[in-house]
């Protein structure tokens, strides 16, 4: 049986500031401390203040991690889609600080098509498929495999 936990009102604060897109931040924490859900967060408000998709990038260390943080982005933008206004305007209300406006409310509705559009999908990779991707254009000329 899973137990509720009590989350400390300063971590909360924590992680809403890492979740802010207008502020740079570098999440490092123990496992099972929530830099998933934060990210998650962040970058579900960066498609919101109308960012593309394909000019996001999320780096984690594992596959486990970015196939997590993928599925939640996703689910969260499948969810926004199919909520009705007053539903979402709270979820947005407890996302961004901030009671969306009617623009706000119709872009998070177009964001799981938008998502599902861009080519290549949302840029959520482990550091080391990010480097491979880095790194392959150079070993054309030399003969050798990334």
């Amino acid at each position: 049986m899973r137990q509720d936990l009590h989350i400390a009102p300063e971590t909360v604060d924590a992680q809403k500031r890492a979740a802010n897109p207008e502020a740079h931040a570098w999440v490092a924490a123990n496992a099972g401390s929530g830099k998933t859900f934060v990210l998650s967060r962040r970058v579900l408000r960066l498609l919101l203040d109308s960012v593309a998709p394909d000019e996001i990038l999320c780096l984690t260390y594992t596959k486990a991690a970015a196939a997590e943080m993928r599925a939640r982005v996703t689910d969260k933008l499948g969810e926004w889609a199919l909520m009705d206004d007053v539903e979402l305007g709270s979820e947005l209300l407890d996302l961004t600080g901030h009671r969306p406006d009617a623009d706000k409310l119709r872009r998070a509705k177009q964001l799981f098509a938008l998502a599902l559009e861009t080519p290549g999908g949302l840029k959520i990779n482990t550091i080391h498929a990010f480097a491979e991707l880095c790194v392959a254009p150079l070993s054309i000329g030399s003969g050798g495999a990334v």
